[in-house]
């Protein structure tokens, strides 16, 4: 390979050694029997000037640098070019580099043939290089695509702005400042969080500002490699179809990295990017004291509680909560509670997991008799609780049970409040794989119950036309320790969620009550409901895929499962529901993603569905009795049915699926 650079010639006999010659402006390249020259100034002048020679031979161009490489695979080739052409952080361009030297084809087909999906969970992957990772020049691109989304769908982008917080991972706020810097650079007005924040706050303060969209950068309770992207529309909910779709295509389009969108100095500037922290910080606190039923209550108690953050973000913002609502200061779980991207005490820093997740917690509880443990997940928009039993163990309260608590305790304390305000015009609502005790009381109190697809931008963009027809959304919830206390915040908020069941322990305290007791008079009077959530992990897209399709045979969908008679199917995946008249599903139907319920003879139910975020397959089960019922026997059913359902349906031998760990 010879290389003419100036009046110099440069001998290589590595193309990767190119990388040490600066300043190129002109090239002779000579591979076998072919000599191409070219002069260039950008990456689409050596594009259009060389189109001949790039049939036969790929350039990777920086700059004023260029280097040839055969992988063999010309599309691979090219979306290598790209990447080195696009990427301007040395640790994914040395990770790019780095498998093309060993090359390993097969590493950087993965990496970089297939895209990172932007869906209305936004983007959450593993953290790396490639465009099927988490990494700078995917969220510069991803921000791009965004903002001129916006700028199609808003007059008034620059001057209304973009909210963007993030929470304490590894690079959230390096990608929280990326994107920040490719609005600035547009001259979009950036609310721009100095610090780490929980999700709810960005929700929050896109309603509050007036933003026209919210930017958090957090994976949530995924594993400490992870990291995402969520994304608000400007009533403060996530995103839902048709946006998710349209700003995907919308990221394909502007793909090429902008000249400034790597400049980060650019958040340094007062005139468009300003810290919002102080601000929503009041506000949101000034509105969760309004939350508030009985503070004086609540001064006058000594109860103990211990919280966990998981090495999160919500140490501070709890304690803050438990002010507000004038509880005493609780019990913190040292180990835990300073924010820490390696999560080092937990493999998995999400609470919906367990005991296995709040071993530490009850640790630190019980060497102070403390009897109620609250666990927000690393960003704060979940809440875990347990509570201490006679017998001595931990109960952990599963989604479906403090969902039922906090419908019974703010249905409670509606009432007193508001004893003239009609009950047909309050509204609950969760979602379709949740359990059916929010519906159960609706029924015999009167008010509304709606039911949503999974995921709480559903819930958040309900709640919000509930409100605009004049209805008072009280409370929204999903099985998976997902709790909207209020439509103050129209997404899932563990902060707001911790205060408001810390009043509620405090209140049954004092009524010499606890909360196992009071979920036991809730199933009394309402109706045992005995419901289970668990997953098997499953890797390969195409076994899922099978497990689901043998289920829908051909639209045969099966009549029994096992012993229990199957009296209804509805399919949103294809839109196929057997319950209804023209048997097309009510609730939106989507065919990226897998969700099959069956409704059975006896009124139990079951579903089967894909994660959006995560590679399981989850199944929710649940049996309903009648007020009196006997809670065993539920319980005993319950676990009968799930059996069924996973050895008829899901087949985890046969499947090669990974069972979830047990306590």
């Amino acid at each position: 390979w010879t290389v003419l650079v100036g009046n110099s010639h440069h001998i290589i006999t590595d193309p990767i050694d190119l990388f040490s010659i600066s300043h190129l402006s002109l090239f002779w390249t000579r591979s076998g029997d072919s000599v191409a020259t070219v002069s260039c100034e950008t990456w689409q002048d050596v594009r259009q000037k060389g189109k001949a020679f790039l049939s036969r031979s790929c350039f990777y161009f920086d700059g004023d640098m260029e280097f040839h490489v055969d992988t063999g695979d010309a599309a691979l080739d090219e979306k290598i070019a790209e990447w080195l052409v696009y990427d301007k952080y040395e640790s994914s361009r040395e990770e790019i580099l780095t498998l093309v030297k060993a090359k390993d084809h097969d590493k950087l087909k993965a990496l970089l043939m297939k895209r990172l999906s932007f869906g209305t969970a936004g983007l959450r992957a593993r953290m790396g290089a490639g465009y099927s990772c988490m990494n700078d020049l995917v969220v510069i691109q991803t921000t791009q695509g965004l903002l001129r989304h916006l700028q199609s769908s808003f007059q008034d982008v620059a001057r209304r702005g973009i909210a963007i917080g993030h929470d304490a991972r590894h690079n959230s706020k390096r990608f929280a400042q990326l994107a920040a810097a490719v609005f600035i650079s547009q001259g979009v007005h950036v609310y721009l969080f100095s610090e780490i924040v929980p999700t709810p706050y960005v929700a929050y303060a896109v309603r509050q500002l007036g933003c026209c969209a919210g930017i958090t950068v957090t994976a949530s309770h995924n594993p400490k490699q992870d990291n995402g992207y969520k994304v608000f529309w400007e009533n403060g909910a996530q995103i839902i179809p048709p946006q998710d779709e349209l700003i995907a295509k919308s990221i394909t389009d502007n793909l090429e990295p902008w000249e400034q969108s790597w400049n980060l100095q650019l958040v340094a500037d007062p005139s468009l990017c300003s810290d919002p922290l102080a601000e929503i910080s009041k506000l949101y606190h000034q509105q969760l004291a309004t939350a508030c039923y009985h503070r004086v209550q609540n001064e006058n108690s000594n109860f103990l509680f211990t919280y966990t953050p998981m090495h999160g973000v919500g140490q501070r913002f709890a304690a803050n909560a438990f002010q507000e609502f004038g509880l005493k200061p609780f019990l913190s779980v040292a180990e835990q509670a300073e924010a820490d991207p390696e999560f080092p005490t937990v493999p998995f820093p999400n609470p919906e997991e367990g005991k296995s997740a709040l071993n530490l917690a009850m640790a630190t509880a019980d060497s102070r008799g403390s009897r109620v443990i609250l666990a927000n997940d690393p960003d704060a928009d979940r809440l875990a609780v347990a509570e201490k039993q006679v017998d001595g163990s931990w109960h952990v309260f599963s989604g479906n049970e403090i969902g039922a608590l906090f419908a019974w305790w703010l249905w409670e304390n509606h009432k007193t409040a508001h004893p003239d305000f009609e009950a047909s015009k309050v509204c609950m609502m969760s979602s379709t794989v949740s359990s059916k005790i929010i519906a159960t009381i609706a029924d015999r109190e009167g008010f509304r119950f709606d039911e949503t697809l999974t995921g709480f931008k559903w819930m958040g963009n309900l709640t919000k036309q509930r409100m605009e027809e004049g209805y008072k959304v009280l409370f929204a919830f999903e099985e998976a320790i997902g709790f909207m206390v209020g439509p103050e915040v129209l997404d899932k908020d563990g902060i707001s969620a911790l205060a408001a069941m810390a009043e509620m322990a405090v209140d049954l305290n004092l009524k010499k009550k606890s909360l196992s007791q009071q979920l036991d008079a809730i199933y009394q009077k309402y109706g045992y409901h005995a419901a289970n959530t668990s997953y098997f992990i499953c890797h390969c897209s195409a076994t899922i895929e099978r497990i689901f399709n043998r289920i829908r045979a051909n639209a045969e969908y099966p009549t029994h499962c096992g012993q229990f008679a199957i009296k209804g199917v509805r399919d949103l995946t294809t839109g196929y529901d057997s319950n209804q008249a023209d048997h097309r599903a009510v609730l939106p139907t989507s065919s990226s993603s897998q969700m099959i319920t069956f409704t059975f003879e006896d009124g139990s139910v079951a579903t089967l569905r894909t994660s959006g975020t995560e590679p399981k397959v989850k199944y929710y089960t649940e049996v309903r009795l009648a007020p009196g019922g006997d809670a065993a026997s539920a319980k005993l059913q319950l676990q009968k049915l799930q059996d069924q359902l996973v050895k008829e349906f899901l087949q985890p031998e046969k499947n090669g699926l990974i069972p979830r760990t047990v306590d």
